[in-house]
C-alpha cells in the first residue's frame, strides 16, 4: 500500500520533516516513491510547503496519508 507520511529529516536536536509517499513496506526513513513537501516546526512561525497538485494525484490514485500527514495537508488548506 502507498502512504502519504512524515520523513525525519535534520540534525540531532534540529529536526525537520519531508511530507513524502512511500511504500508502507519501506522504513520511515528510507527509500521513498515522491517528494511532495516540507515542514520544519523548529523555527517561529512554523515552515510548511506543500504541492497541492501532487498530494491530490496520489490521493486520487489511491495513497493513504497518515494521521500526521493529513492533519498537516489539512492545515495547509488541502482538501482530502
Amino acid at each position: 500500500m502507498v502512504k502519504i507520511r512524515l520523513r525525519r529529516d535534520g540534525a540531532k536536536g534540529n529536526p525537520y520533516y519531508t511530507l513524502v509517499v512511500a511504500d508502507s513496506r519501506y522504513p520511515a526513513d528510507g527509500r521513498f516513491i515522491e517528494k511532495i513537501g516540507v515542514y520544519n516546526p523548529m523555527v517561529e512561525p512554523n515552515v510548511l510547503n506543500v504541492d497541492k497538485e501532487k498530494v491530490e494525484k496520489w490521493i486520487k490514485n489511491g495513497a493513504k496519508p497518515t494521521d500526521t500527514a493529513k492533519a498537516l495537508i489539512k492545515k495547509a488548506g488541502i482538501e482530502i
